[in-house]
């Protein structure tokens, strides 16, 4: 019988662990330069012997290189160590003494006594007093029950109703759960809904989307109109479009059932979407793709938001004077060998985007000479064997880039997509499909429009065989009704 206990025992395993610094590189280019430039920062906060040139400095360094290359020298540059072990530099020590006893004293005049009276103190409270921040939903409904509603049972029930409520608004629990969870009675958690009912957005606290539309037509006092009667007793067929047997059933003209219709499409579907976060983004291009003036094409780097580092003169000096011994001279060694990593891993990831957009450029040059309609099918393996990095290596370059082009700003993942064969031998992507199927239900005809067999009919007299199913497919991520919620009735 084995014993029981704890034991140690040795087993020999192998894994993939990345080093620290080839993560830094794959962060690196993965992240878009307005995110780029805040990892850049965090570095150089934590490598003091990284440094970021200013627009005279760069001036200065380019003007450097321009001489060095001119004059053919041969001899470590400033930021790489000479075979001697010696780091040069080319630029003047005595400029960062002098910068250093204009900081220090700015530094002693600003740590002397500053006068600070009551007089300051009353403004300053005032100041953060007066700050605002944005009320949610559910402080503005509360805000409002107070004021119209004193029962603190009803309050209670009502902030449960409140928590409830979805981001567009609507009830998501029953009455009854509300009131046993709030141990409040039926009766005025009743109370309660029908108060959350009255405020404002109106439609807050509805069941569904045609009562949360009722309950705005009440609030502008049009609860007995054509377009609440519509709403409440022939839902199913105003989501089908049906105006002539809505006209029929009311004893009404179409026409009239059309004025309704158009007033109902003036009201808010999901009145408590106006206090949610606001998910649009910032976007800045990563590359711009341009026409020059001799009809050809330039690719521009977005470079304005990543700084330009370089290792710091001052530090090469210390290693170069022997300044720095034992652990200080190996802790700035390893700083020198991290940030010239950095740098590295920063112009690698900008020539790696440079070629695979260029190669881009090269195979989907019908989509920048003419448009969407032109785009071909691609792989990333297609780039990666082209500009010769792994596949992965692409996804990684291209994720949460955008590329700015003659018609708009498009993901770079825009340009990799599957397609088919048209009958000319000819590829066309997916995305063409589905601009060429929007555009044809858009010249339909309002009271008889297309059918997706239609559809597919039309696309094969263009060239291009696809599936009825995969037109259906496409024409609902489109965001396009089926045909009969598309009819017209006039």
């Amino acid at each position: 019988m084995p014993s029981q206990g704890l034991q140690q025992v040795q087993k020999l395993k192998q894994s993939l662990v990345l080093a620290p610094q080839l993560r830094q590189s794959l962060k690196i280019l993965q992240v878009p330069a307005l995110e780029l430039r805040s990892v850049i920062l965090e570095e150089l906060q934590g490598n003091p012997v990284l440094e970021e040139l200013s627009n005279n400095d760069i001036s200065i360094e380019d003007e450097s290189a321009k001489q060095r290359e001119d004059d053919g020298d041969d001899s470590p540059g400033e930021d790489e160590p000479g075979d001697n072990g010696r780091l040069e530099f080319s630029e003047d020590f005595s400029v960062l003494r002098k910068l250093g006893g204009d900081w220090s004293e700015h530094m002693r005049q600003e740590s002397g006594e500053i006068e600070y009276s009551s007089e300051d103190a009353r403004r300053r409270q005032h100041f953060f007093d007066s700050l605002t921040g944005e009320t949610s939903l559910q402080e503005s409904l509360m805000e409002q029950a107070r004021m119209s509603e004193s029962d603190p049972e009803i309050l209670k029930a009502l902030e449960y109703l409140i928590g409830s409520l979805d981001d567009s608004g609507f009830l998501t629990a029953s009455v009854s759960d509300i009131a046993l969870m709030a141990g409040v009675s039926l009766k005025k958690t009743q109370n309660a809904a029908a108060l959350l009912k009255t405020l404002e957005p109106a439609g807050i606290g509805a069941a569904d989307i045609g009562e949360c539309l009722l309950i705005q037509l009440r609030h502008a006092g049009r609860g007995n109109s054509l377009a609440a009667k519509i709403i409440r007793d022939h839902w199913a067929l105003l989501l089908r479009r049906r105006l002539p047997d809505i006209a029929r059933k009311m004893g009404v003209s179409v026409d009239e059932v059309r004025e309704a219709v158009d007033d109902i499409r003036k009201l808010d579907p999901a009145p408590g979407r106006n206090f949610s976060d606001d998910a649009n983004r910032f976007i800045e291009p990563d590359v711009t793709v341009e026409r020059d003036d001799n009809g050809g094409w330039n690719v521009i780097l977005e470079s304005d938001y990543i700084p330009r580092l370089r290792l710091s003169p001052q530090y090469k000096e210390m290693l170069a004077k022997g300044v720095l011994k034992g652990k200080e001279r190996e802790y700035v060694q390893e700083k020198f060998r991290s940030g010239r990593f950095l740098i590295s891993s920063i112009e690698q990831r900008q020539q790696t985007i440079e070629k695979i957009t260029r190669e881009l450029l090269r195979k989907q040059r019908d989509f920048f000479e003419h448009g969407r309609s032109q785009l071909r099918p691609l792989t990333m393996s297609q780039v990666a064997d082209a500009v010769g990095v792994h596949e992965t290596t692409v996804s990684r370059a291209i994720a949460n880039k955008y590329i700015r082009t003659p018609h708009g700003v498009f993901d770079f993942k825009y340009f990799f997509t599957p397609g088919y064969a048209g009958s000319d031998g000819q590829s066309v992507s997916n995305k063409t499909v589905k601009e060429r199927i929007a555009r044809i239900i858009d010249a339909e005809p309002p009271q008889k429009p297309y059918s997706d067999a239609a559809i597919v009919k039309m696309l094969e007299e263009e060239g291009i065989k696809i599936a009825r199913r995969t037109v259906a497919k496409y024409r609902e991520e489109l965001g396009i009704l089926p045909t009969n919620l598309r009819r017209r009735y006039d």
